[in-house]
C-alpha cells in the first residue's frame, strides 16, 4: 500500500462522520459520540500526516509551499474543533459551526487528492512511498 492509498482511506472515513453528523440534529442520538468519532479521526489524521507525509516534502523546494498549506488547513481545523466544542450541542450554531467544519475538511481533503497526491508522487521514489505508509499507519494504530 502506497502513503497515498493509506490516506485516501482515511479521508474516505473522515467523509463519512462528516456526513453522518450534519445529518443529525439537537436531540438525535448519537451526536455527542459522532463528534468526538469525527473530532478524533481528524486529530490523529492530522498529527500522522504532518510527522509522516507532510515532514519529508516541507523540505522540497516544488511541495514546500504546498505541505505549508496543508498544514495551515488542519490549524484552521483544529480552530474551528475548538469553536464546536465550547458551543452547546443543542444550539443552532453548533450544527452551523459542524458544517463549516465539514466544508473546510472536505475541501482540504480534496486539495490532497487531487493536486498535493500528484505532486509528491513525482517527488517521492515507489520505496519511500510503500515505507512512509508504514510509518503513517503505525502513527495512526497508535494513538487510535
Amino acid at each position: 500500500m502506497t502513503i497515498f492509498e493509506a490516506i485516501r482511506k482515511d479521508h474516505d472515513k473522515q467523509r463519512e462522520l462528516c456526513r453522518m453528523l450534519t445529518s443529525t440534529s439537537g436531540e438525535s442520538k448519537g451526536r455527542k459520540q459522532m463528534w468526538e468519532d469525527l473530532k478524533k479521526e481528524l486529530q490523529i489524521h492530522a498529527d500522522a500526516e504532518e510527522r509522516t507525509f507532510y515532514s519529508p516534502l516541507i523540505h522540497n523546494d516544488m511541495m514546500q509551499q504546498h505541505a505549508r498549506h496543508g498544514i495551515a488547513e488542519h490549524h484552521e481545523m483544529d480552530e474551528l474543533i475548538e469553536k464546536i466544542d465550547e458551543t452547546e450541542m443543542d444550539s443552532p450554531a453548533w450544527l452551523v459551526y459542524a458544517k463549516q467544519l465539514c466544508e473546510k475538511v472536505e475541501h482540504h481533503l480534496e486539495d490532497e487528492e487531487h493536486t498535493f497526491f500528484q505532486l509528491a508522487g513525482k517527488v517521492f521514489t515507489e520505496k519511500q512511498k510503500t515505507e512512509i505508509a508504514t510509518a503513517y499507519q503505525k502513527e495512526m494504530k497508535a494513538n487510535r
